[in-house]
């Protein structure tokens, strides 16, 4: 696997799944960054125990509390963080924390649509909003040329359930809310990448495939190891013609 190269990375939703192996592959790289957030809703929670188990291992690895619907949360995470990085910037931060419901059309309600919204494309707007500053200073105190996850990136994490081209070959799972959420993610991410270009800050979504979580089902074709490995691999490559790119975790472009 290629070296990511970054100083500090952040991960929402890392107490389980994708978010925390992704967590605990970056800690086991010979070129690990200096600064590894993690971040969960209840890091104190049954759920945190497995992080805990790392932060007693890792010097460089941090807990920190964020709810990713929450404003208040959000600035207070990114106080936390600012905190640790010490005025050098924040280089990643990967927006993985998600909901599912597999909901069809006739039983689906406004409460199960607004949820996944909330979640799914509300938070990583807000996530990425509260901790821009840190980005932009990271992008403004590096030497890299271009896009990078060196540099400064976000990077959000969507599903080829999101992919409109593929609805037809994709409904045996018809999970309503969670489709019409992650196309909106698509779009927000595009969006993003346009706004914040001359920031020098890059912006990608990544399906990671699908993974034998509790998200994905045993029955899933990838195992969170295999994801993660390749979603990190696919990170050390982006460049500034991935700016606003779908990819899959094995850097395929998606359709939309």
């Amino acid at each position: 696997m290629a070296g990511l190269g970054a100083r500090s990375v952040l991960v929402t939703g890392a107490n389980r799944g994708i978010g925390l192996e992704t967590v605990r592959q970056l800690l086991s790289k010979a070129d690990s960054p200096q600064w590894v957030f993690a971040c969960s809703r209840e890091p104190d929670g049954e759920r945190g125990q497995e992080l805990k188990k790392l932060v007693s291992k890792h010097r460089n690895l941090v807990m920190v509390k964020l709810d990713a619907t929450s404003s208040a949360s959000i600035k207070d995470a990114a106080a936390c963080v600012e905190k640790h990085l010490k005025g050098s910037g924040l280089n990643l931060l990967i927006n993985n924390a998600g909901i599912y419901q597999d909901v069809t059309l006739d039983l689906v309600d406004e409460e199960e649509m607004m949820s996944e919204y909330r979640t799914n494309v509300v938070g990583p707007l807000l996530v990425s909003r509260g901790f821009l500053p840190l980005l932009r200073k990271a992008a403004q105190g590096s030497s890299e040329k271009g896009l990078s996850c060196r540099k400064a990136a976000i990077i959000n994490i969507t599903s080829t359930l999101g992919c409109i081209e593929l609805v037809p070959l994709t409904y045996a799972k018809p999970a309503v809310p969670y489709r019409c959420s992650k196309v909106a993610l698509n779009m927000l991410t595009k969006c993003q990448s346009v706004e914040y270009k001359e920031d020098g800050i890059l912006f990608t979504m990544i399906h990671p495939g699908w993974v034998k979580t509790e998200m994905g089902g045993q029955q899933a074709d990838l195992t969170v190891a295999e994801s993660a490995q390749g979603i990190l691999d696919v990170l050390s490559k982006l460049s500034k013609e991935h700016n606003g790119a779908f990819l899959s975790w094995k850097g395929d472009k998606m359709p939309w």
